[in-house]
């Protein structure tokens, strides 16, 4: 494995079958499993002694970085993980607890993880096979967190979003999960509707939009027992976080909120894209005393910056009014990264009509203001 961790997993197995006296089909899945986990869990993939599973298994597995943010959530004595899969939240989750419990119905699956444990924590995560609902509801034990992530995948592949359709039903399970949690972390689809979500389970406290390098990748649903009545807050976190990139607001002070619409000034400012899922559009821009450029484009502008923003803020340099002339000029080698925000062409669609690609340090944007598409040259801040 070490000697072939770069090379092509299907030549491996052409060339070396018959001719080695060891099981080649699994050493090969393991050096194709390291290869796609590279960047999602890097500390794993640099451990040889951990065995990594079949590719459904690590393609739904949570990355190392939403597993160490999701680890700062709970802390206390025990936690249960209701749907553990490869283990990887369970293994970041459990650091801030005395012990931890794994319950996954795929045995072999679980005897996996039950290995890795052994070798990264010998002696503190209990592993569980079978029906993790029926163990759960045989326990004695009030745990600290319990956690869940459905799966999204119904009978016929099909994605699910609903909290409902996908297994466990936390929904109709609800009152067995608080009746033994101190609280309960849920991970959900990227592509869950939030407010649908509140509705089926009012009783969540809190909201976290996960993004990584501005792309979402989680939604997570937080109750605790002991929390004081306050108003529920969502809070959208581009990874890694810091104070720039993170974003809290009320349902209340958003519907409350008012949006203010002006024409473009100096500066382009799009919100990261966990803002734009938790639907922060009138509170973002209120917050920083931003216009909006129209209803639908999701596009604030400003004259001037008030500190750092969680977001991308570009600066216009020209509006482009005749693109075919305007655009051969400005950029000959055809290179301006393009965006297209609420216009009458995609991105894709507006490089392939104007012969453009991605590259270069400007950005060519596309968008709807009060009178009509338009396109800005713009730079990045």
């Amino acid at each position: 494995m070490q000697d072939h961790l770069r090379e092509d997993p299907a030549q491996l197995l052409f060339r070396y079958s018959g001719k080695v006296d060891f099981d080649l089909k699994f050493a090969v899945q393991q050096i194709q499993a390291r290869q796609k986990a590279k960047s999602k869990l890097p500390t794993w993939v640099a451990n040889l002694d951990i065995v990594f599973p079949a590719s459904l298994s690590l393609e739904q597995a949570s990355s190392e970085e939403t597993a160490k943010f999701k680890s700062k959530l709970g802390h206390g004595q025990v936690m249960i993980d209701l749907t553990g899969g490869f283990g990887v939240d369970t293994f970041f989750l459990s650091k801030h607890f005395e012990q931890a419990i794994y319950c996954e119905r795929n045995a072999q699956l679980a005897d996996t993880v039950r290995h890795n444990f052994n070798l990264m924590v010998p002696g503190k995560l209990e592993v569980v096979t079978g029906d993790s609902l029926e163990f759960f509801a045989k326990s004695d034990r009030v745990f600290d967190l319990t956690y869940v992530d459905p799966a999204r995948r119904g009978d016929q592949n099909q994605k699910l979003y609903k909290l409902a359709d996908c297994e466990p039903d936390v929904v109709g399970h609800w009152n067995l999960l608080r009746s033994k949690s101190k609280s309960i972390l849920i991970k959900s689809s990227p592509m869950l509707d939030i407010k649908q979500a509140i509705s089926e389970i009012p009783d969540i406290q809190q909201i976290w939009v996960v993004s990584v390098k501005n792309e979402v990748k989680e939604v997570l649903l937080f109750w605790e027992r002991d929390a004081s009545k306050v108003d529920r807050v969502i809070r959208a976190v581009d990874l890694p976080a810091n104070a720039a990139t993170e974003f809290s607001f009320t349902f209340e002070e958003e519907e409350t909120s008012e949006s203010i619409f002006g024409v473009v000034g100096k500066f382009l400012v799009e919100p990261n894209a966990a803002i734009l899922k938790a639907g922060a559009f009138r509170s973002f821009g209120k917050r920083f005393g931003l216009k909006k450029l129209h209803p639908n484009s999701h596009l604030y502008t400003c004259d001037g910056l008030q500190g750092e923003m969680p977001g991308r803020v570009f600066e216009i340099k020209e509006e482009i009014k005749d693109p075919k002339k305007q655009l051969k000029l400005l950029f000959p080698d055809g290179k301006v990264n393009v965006i297209t925000r609420n216009y009458a062409l995609s991105a894709d669609e507006l490089k392939k009509k104007y012969r453009l690609s991605d590259g270069g340090d400007s950005f060519l944007i596309g968008t709807k203001v009060g009178r009509g598409y338009v396109l800005y040259v713009c730079e990045m801040r």
